[in-house]
């Protein structure tokens, strides 16, 4: 079969641009037919008015009722629960209790030997035994709220791990405490601390979280069994990162 001859003044590989024919008294080239221009491709992307919400499995939602029955002060999602509940070890107790107890064990002595106490005491118009009663009554009663007090702000510090972030409750004082929640996504970096010979014969210690992009650190004081509370939530953090599901039984 005889081939075409190609025509003149066009490229012969369809891919390559067409060559001018002369050229104008300002050096512009000229061509014999105009040159195709690329037609530009336009994606045209379109995003729903209102997104499809996740469907919640059972498990999920029975987990989430269980989560908000126990911890109903908790601000969580649909479809988040709880899987590890940290609470501060009881070591750190030892000193509030500790305080409030020798100081309510003095004043009981002081009232208790006061009658054998007055005489050596040389004071013109001493306090009677009844009046020393009461004062001392009142002392141990406030001795007793402030202990009371300083446990309660204790025992209210609390660290939460979820499906989906971290939660730790901050009690600073009867009138003072904050939120913080930190996105299992944006934890970079979890690790937990045990300094001295009592963290480590008491099993107890500090965790330390780091957060990407603002570089935050988050330390929660008094862990009981650190080590197993990072692995836990370690695990959680690269299940959560993965796509797999959170779960504490992945920290065995």
């Amino acid at each position: 079969m005889d081939q075409q001859p190609t025509p003149p003044n066009q490229p012969k590989n369809p891919q390559q641009p067409p060559q001018p024919v002369a050229y104008d008294q300002q050096g512009r080239p000229l061509y014999a037919a105009p040159p195709v221009q690329p037609v530009p491709q336009v994606v045209h992307l379109s995003r729903a008015v209102n997104p499809v919400e996740p469907e919640i499995t059972p498990q999920v939602r029975a987990r989430h009722d269980e989560s908000m029955a126990a911890f109903p002060q908790l601000n969580l999602s649909e479809a988040e629960y709880i899987i590890s509940a940290v609470r501060r070890h009881p070591i750190g107790l030892v000193l509030p209790v500790g305080i409030t107890g020798l100081l309510i064990a003095i004043v009981a002595s002081l009232i208790i030997n006061y009658p054998l106490m007055a005489p050596s005491l040389g004071l013109m118009n001493v306090p009677t035994h009844e009046s020393i009663i009461l004062t001392g009554s009142l002392f141990i009663i406030l001795v007793l709220l402030g202990g009371y007090a300083a446990v309660w702000i204790y025992l209210n510090n609390k660290f939460f791990l979820t499906n989906e972030s971290v939660i730790q409750e901050i009690q600073h004082s009867l009138f003072s405490r904050h939120e913080q929640t930190v996105s299992l996504a944006n934890i970079e970096d979890a690790s937990y601390v045990q300094r001295g010979i009592l963290q480590s014969i008491f099993n107890y210690g500090s965790i330390r979280l780091s957060t990407e992009g603002d570089e935050t650190t988050y330390r929660f004081y008094y862990v009981a069994n650190p080590k197993e509370q990072i692995a836990i939530l370690n695990n959680a953090v690269e299940a959560f990162k993965n796509g797999r599901p959170v779960d504490a039984n992945e920290a065995d």
